[in-house]
C-alpha cells in the first residue's frame, strides 16, 4: 500500500495531512506547498504563462499540468483538490475563468471571460446533514482540441465537447457535444454542424 493510499485509510493521518498542506476551511495550499512542492510536483510547458493574479488552488496529491505556449490569463482560479487538471498546447483560458477538476483540456482551445468547468458535484441525499459535509461526486470534463467557448458558459461534470466544436455565450452544457457541432442555450443544444461532404456549417433541422 502506497503512501496515498494509507492516508486515505487512516482518518486521522488524512486530517493531519490536509492541515499540514492547507489552511483550516480553504481550499487553497499553504505557502510552503506552493512555493517549494508544487513546482517539484506540478508541469509547466516551456513559453506557457499563468498570470499573476490567477488563484491557483492546487495540490500536490492531484496533478495539474498546462502545455507549451499556453495561457491563464488574470482572475481565473484552478482547482484540482478533487481532481486533476490538465491544460494543452496552444490553449488560452480568457480572464476570470474557473476550473474544477477533474478536467482535460486539449490543444488550440480557446476560453472567453468568466467561463466555469466543475468536475464536482456537492452530495445533498441526506437531509440531516448539511450539503458542506457530505462527500463530492465527481465526473471528468473533457474539451477535446479547437474548441472555442464563449463567455459566461458553464460546462457541467461529465460533459465531454467534442473536437472543433462551439459552445456560444451564456451556454449551459448539460450534455456531450458531438464534434464540428455549435450549441446555444440553456441548456445547450445543438444549432448548427459541420457537412465535409458540402464543406459547410449547416443548421440542425428540428
Amino acid at each position: 500500500m502506497g503512501l496515498k493510499e494509507k492516508l486515505k485509510s487512516n482518518p486521522k493521518l488524512k486530517k493531519l495531512a490536509l492541515w499540514m498542506l492547507m489552511p483550516k476551511n480553504q481550499a487553497r495550499p499553504r505557502l510552503w506547498v506552493k512555493w517549494f512542492v508544487n513546482p517539484l510536483k506540478h508541469h509547466k510547458g516551456k513559453g506557457s504563462l499563468i498570470r499573476r493574479r490567477t488563484r491557483m488552488d492546487v495540490m500536490p496529491f492531484n496533478n495539474f499540468s498546462i502545455g507549451r505556449d499556453s495561457t491563464i490569463e488574470d482572475f481565473s482560479t484552478v482547482n484540482n483538490g478533487v481532481g486533476d487538471v490538465y491544460i494543452g498546447e496552444r490553449t488560452r483560458i480568457g480572464l476570470g475563468n474557473t476550473l474544477i477538476g477533474p478536467v482535460k483540456i486539449g490543444n488550440d482551445v480557446m476560453f472567453a471571460q468568466n467561463v466555469v468547468l466543475s468536475g464536482l458535484n456537492h452530495g445533498y441525499t441526506d437531509i440531516n446533514v448539511p450539503i458542506s459535509d457530505q462527500q463530492v461526486e465527481t465526473k471528468p470534463i473533457v474539451i477535446e482540441d479547437e474548441v472555442w467557448i464563449g463567455a459566461n458558459a458553464v460546462v457541467t461534470a461529465g460533459v465531454t465537447v467534442g473536437k472543433h466544436s462551439i459552445v456560444a455565450a451564456g451556454c449551459v452544457v448539460v450534455k456531450d457535444v458531438p464534434p464540428y457541432t455549435i450549441v446555444g442555450g440553456n441548456p445547450a443544444k445543438p444549432l448548427k454542424h459541420y457537412n465535409f461532404d458540402t464543406k459547410e456549417w449547416e443548421r440542425i433541422k428540428k
